[in-house]
């Protein structure tokens, strides 16, 4: 009578975690995205998730775009921090089929940030933008 009950279980539950990790493996699509990190936090009531929003201008006096982003790495999310309100490249994956916000509110889960110094204007006019330094020591 209990193996009647317990087998279906584990066999259910087995399911359950091999279609989880399916989707957290696999990635629908991956690419970057380039712009300037606006904001970062720390959310969620039991599964906390770290959710941001990038900053996507695409020439001057166009109006901003915004790229929403879920990052599960604590690290990845300190270096995002530590680049706030400089233009990146963030790294992302996204993610389909994961039914429950505890994974994070987006689809687009960020892996990596990339520093950018140049600022592409529109194809072919890229803007160098200048360093205190490098302005200091130029005759």
């Amino acid at each position: 009578m209990i193996k009647r009950v317990l087998l279906p279980l584990v066999i259910l539950i087995a399911l359950v975690a091999a279609y989880f990790y399916a989707m957290l493996s696999w990635s629908y699509s991956t690419g970057d995205r380039a712009g300037w990190v606006q904001k970062i936090s720390h959310k969620g009531w039991l599964c906390k998730t770290w959710e941001g929003e990038l900053a996507l201008v695409s020439m001057p006096g166009a109006p901003v775009e915004k790229f929403n982003f879920t990052v599960f790495d604590d690290a990845a999310a300190a270096d995002i921090n530590r680049h706030m309100g400089k233009r990146v490249s963030l790294h992302y994956e996204q993610k389909v089929g994961l039914p429950t916000s505890c994974f994070g509110e987006t689809r687009y889960y960020v892996t990596k940030v990339i520093p950018v110094d140049d600022i592409s204007l529109s194809p072919g006019v890229v803007v160098q933008p200048t360093h205190p330094a490098s302005a200091a020591s130029a005759p």
